[in-house]
């Protein structure tokens, strides 16, 4: 029996942080392949569920929802934006990134019902592009498993706290250093022992150490692997 031949997709995990998201955006710009951020579907589905007043521990519901809610991710014309979110038809891009929406996406992405549904949305936006890119914590073990390169993004604990902090103080969004690191090892023991899409490096997949690299530095390594 021949080998399933591999998807041309590429697959980036890490831990929040890590630079995955906006190295994940460039990659796929430079590559001109389509973007499929992961993170905004659960976070799509989460405000819809807020919007919908739908009670968190009401599974049978969330579960409902995320089958029958219309979620779609478009290339986005406006600049400085890859792609635009949208929810029943509505452009929601900015409104998902809430820190509502982050305080309670984790209610919803821990349903396996939830995840499977998305899962396949996920899949066949990957199959039916001539390239694409997608970022998470189980692309590469879970989501795009024969997806043709896989990189696991990392970075020291302090200097992810560094970006986080930098970038949340960039939105002026009241926050200190302190809190921030809470927030980090919180997420971190949360997507490591998560019962479902645990965030693990694959096998095949190569580390790549952000610690001491600019963005352009590891976009460029990832564009010249996919393209060597």
């Amino acid at each position: 029996m021949s080998s399933p031949s591999k998807m041309e997709a590429v697959a980036i995990d890490g831990p929040a942080g890590s630079g995955k998201s906006t190295v994940s955006k460039l990659t796929a710009k430079k590559l001109g392949y389509l973007y499929i951020d992961t993170g905004a579907m659960y976070r799509a589905l989460t405000l819809k569920v807020m919007t919908e007043g739908v009670d968190l521990s009401n599974e049978g519901k969330i579960i409902e929802l995320s089958r029958t809610t219309d979620i779609k991710l478009e290339p986005s014309e406006e600049e400085g934006k890859l792609i635009r979110v949208l929810l029943d038809g509505k452009d929601v891009s900015d409104e998902i990134r809430t820190m509502e929406v982050t305080v309670n996406v984790k209610h919803v992405c821990k349903l396996p019902k939830v995840r499977e549904n998305l899962v396949a949305l996920q899949r066949s936006l990957a199959e039916s592009a001539h390239g694409s890119v997608m970022e998470g914590r189980d692309i590469s073990t879970v989501v795009l498993k024969d997806a043709k390169y896989k990189f696991y993004v990392d970075a020291s604990f302090d200097e992810r706290v560094r970006r986080r902090f930098c970038e949340m103080e960039s939105k002026g969004t009241p926050v200190t250093r302190e809190e921030v690191a809470d927030d980090l090892r919180q997420r971190d023991d949360t997507d490591m022992n998560r019962e479902v899409g645990a965030l693990k490096k694959a096998n095949d997949a190569i580390l790549l150490d952000t610690t001491n690299l600019t963005i352009d530095e590891v976009v460029q390594k990832i564009v010249n692997m996919v393209t060597a």
